[in-house]
């Protein structure tokens, strides 16, 4: 029994990954929710001084650049600064170098990594972030409704459009089995636990071939294992004690293949929006599954919803954890908090961010 509805929802989980990219394929996704602050505005810059924090190993990469170039001399403006992220550096160096530079706009030129690295460094700041998705997931850009193939509007976008302030959130990890500590900044969706174990677990060759697809694959075999019993508190509140699979921690919702994954979680509202996901087998995940895919409003007790300008995570045991889908390290203690308004991000004119 417990074979046969296990081999249920890998086929409906296939089954849905498919439809979502023919999907794709045929329709804009819909995910038009209105932000909660001030709409986009014009930069109002006739000149801009515009540096590119690009990853050179990305396929179109040498298009982007070419394109970018390209925008700039016929805009009248100077040649944009481009700083090469490295094996060594993936983009903290070289955004600070295009800070020091003086920049008006840093394009973020890579995957989602990148973007992260550049949002890090300019959050806080007045400088505005473009985004040129390169990358498998593009999280940020999709959730900002950039078409994430169409390489010369997003050039467009990132140059010459409107923009807003987003939140982001910080994630401090804390390993008390080896006495490192660590900290990150995201922008969509950070995890503990199962999401985590997908994300280190995806093939990178499939994840080239068929891109975010290979997560589904990933998530398939994963979907059996032991619950990890947890400590949770919400703004320093007491804390509960939970058994999880996984926890997410969102700053917004739309993830590959136009699934609102979170519909409440808007990027500007100042608040994370946290999902505990603690099924005991499959039965629990075809009801997630079903709820997700349906977008049902009924609670399930394996979903459980919060919202949060701060969450702190206990373990008795390391546990993975992932940040905008990037393996982040394993950790004891996983504490998020928003950082509400703190990044300026470049957007199509009259865009709303939801």
């Amino acid at each position: 029994m417990r074979d046969w509805l296990l081999y249920l929802v890998i086929a409906g989980v296939l089954a849905f990954a498919v439809s979502s990219w023919w999907g794709v394929r045929r329709l804009k996704a819909k995910h038009t929710r209105r932000a909660v602050w001030e709409e986009t505005h014009s930069p109002g810059l006739g000149h801009q001084r515009v540096a590119v924090v690009l990853n050179p190993i990305k396929a179109r990469s040498a298009e982007a650049r070419g394109l970018i170039e390209a925008a700039c001399a016929e805009a009248g403006w100077q040649p944009p600064r481009i700083f090469e992220t490295t094996a060594e550096d993936p983009g903290f160096s070289q955004a600070r170098a295009a800070v020091a530079y003086g920049a008006d706009v840093v394009l973020a030129c890579g995957g989602d990594g990148t973007v992260r690295v550049v949002a890090e460094i300019l959050a806080g700041t007045d400088i505005a972030m473009g985004l040129i998705p390169l990358g498998t997931g593009n999280l940020l850009a999709r959730n900002v409704h950039l078409e994430v193939g169409d390489l010369p509007g997003n050039v467009q976008a990132a140059l010459f459009g409107h923009q807003r302030f987003i939140d982001t959130a910080r994630l401090t990890l804390d390993n008390s089995r080896t006495g490192e500590s660590a900290q990150y900044t995201f922008l969509v969706i950070a995890g503990i636990g199962m999401d985590a174990e997908v994300v280190n677990d995806t093939n990178d060759d499939l994840k080239k071939a068929v891109g975010w697809l290979a997560y589904t694959e990933a998530g398939a075999r994963h979907l059996v294992g032991r619950r990890k019993k947890v400590s949770i508190a919400l703004d320093d509140q007491p804390e509960q004690f939970r058994s999880i699979r996984s926890v997410l921690f969102a700053n917004c919702g739309l993830i590959p293949g136009g699934i609102d994954f979170i519909p409440q979680a808007m990027i500007d509202d100042g608040m994370l929006d946290i999902v505990v996901m603690s099924p005991r087998s499959a039965i629990g995940w075809l009801a997630m599954y079903t709820k997700i895919v349906l977008k049902h409003k009924k609670e399930l007790p394996v979903m459980t919803y919060y919202r949060s300008g701060k969450i702190t995570i206990r373990s008795s045991e390391p546990l993975p954890t992932q940040v905008d889908g990037d393996p982040s390290g394993e950790a004891t203690k996983v504490t998020v908090q928003v950082a509400p308004g703190s990044l300026l991000v470049r957007v199509k004119d009259g865009t709303e961010v939801g």
